[in-house]
């Protein structure tokens, strides 16, 4: 009997910092929220391993590194948000071996391990986990976002990948729009540069999407000194003398040109 309300009690030790983690998650309490995660990574080295491992104390250890990686987002610290991905992955694995592998927040989890190899461009990991996947967790919102992202990607549809950054499905996915537009605004700016000799500046905000005049501004100035702006007007530089032609992927360019065509004249 004591033997079990000392069980009892270890039990109840974890379950109280993962409701203290969770309101610290909910709350932005990094600081504290950090603090609280490493006294559950110190509980977790005492987890048996292999098939000794009780099923509550693989699901709350789950549990917890599921709030570090959300911890590690609003933190803005990919390194801690890789680091719990790869501690996590064990413990689902271990659910999976047992046919217990949904946790509360397992797909909002692997669609931002999904949305952080697709902005660093880590496209054969980001296919290799699509394969893990089961048909149920790739149709939830979570994980169906950064999917049709990668899609819209491939095929060139900046402007719908824009317009996603207002559609994510949780705000966690911010951070990692916030990386992946400017990324889209990198590519927009080189076909637009090479497609037109100038543009109005509403043509240009409406386009890269924007918010004012002013954003277009500190765009220009921070990333492309060449372009000048003045009396309304966008002008862009000519290619440096000696860019041939097979430096531009000539068939992807004509395509994105003339949608982007298509779209300036729906906006004039």
């Amino acid at each position: 009997e004591d033997r079990r309300a000392t069980k009892n009690q270890t039990m109840a030790d974890p379950k109280a910092l993962i409701n203290n983690l969770s309101r610290q998650v909910q709350t932005d309490d990094i600081e504290s929220g950090k603090a609280t995660l490493t006294k559950l990574k110190i509980w977790m080295l005492d987890i048996p391993s292999g098939h000794e491992a009780p099923l509550e104390s693989i699901t709350l250890a789950a549990n917890a590194l599921e709030l570090g990686v959300l911890l590690s987002v609003a933190d803005l610290d990919l390194d801690a948000f890789a680091r719990n991905i790869s501690q996590l992955k064990p413990y689902y694995a271990a659910l999976s071996s047992i046919g217990s592998d949904t946790t509360e927040r397992k797909c909002h989890v692997l669609g931002l391990n999904l949305m952080h190899l697709l902005v660093d461009n880590r496209l054969s990991e980001f296919h290799a986990e699509l394969e893990l996947l089961s048909e149920d967790e790739a149709r939830t919102p979570f994980v169906s976002f950064p999917i049709t992202l990668e899609r819209q990607l491939m095929v060139g549809s900046y402007d719908e990948v824009l317009n996603a950054g207002s559609n994510v499905p949780d705000p966690s996915y911010g951070f990692f729009m916030e990386n992946l537009l400017e990324t889209v605004r990198d590519s927009i700016a080189d076909c637009v540069e090479v497609s037109y000799k100038s543009m109005k500046l509403d043509d240009a905000v409406t386009m890269m999407k924007f918010e004012s005049k002013d954003e277009l501004r500190e765009y220009v100035s921070e990333k492309r000194e060449d372009w000048i702006m003045e009396g309304g007007e966008l002008t862009f530089q000519p290619p440096p003398m000696g860019s041939k032609a097979v430096d531009i992927p000539s068939m992807k360019l004509m395509a994105q040109s003339l949608s982007y065509a298509t779209e300036l004249e729906r906006i004039v």
